[in-house]
């Protein structure tokens, strides 16, 4: 998944699969779901998102990481 902001106009873009969008779906106001004509979910529009949550807390992310796989085990 890739994550895209425009501060310009206000809008966070989350890009589910590279596949081209073929059709919207609006199921909010200024939130749209792009689909493939197969309504297989390829994105995630959000207008006006800075007055829907706070986008510097969307932005930055924690990765937890089991150590247990990172370990390689030798022989």
């Amino acid at each position: 998944m890739r994550v895209f902001y425009d501060n310009e106009v206000d809008a966070l873009y989350l890009e589910i699969s590279k596949e081209k969008p073929e059709g919207v779906t609006e199921i909010s106001d200024g939130i749209n779901l792009d689909v493939t004509e197969s309504k297989k979910l390829v994105g995630i529009e959000i207008l006006d998102a800075s007055k829907k949550f706070d986008i510097q807390t969307f932005l930055s992310y924690n990765l937890e990481l089991n150590k247990n796989i990172l370990l390689r085990k030798t022989a």
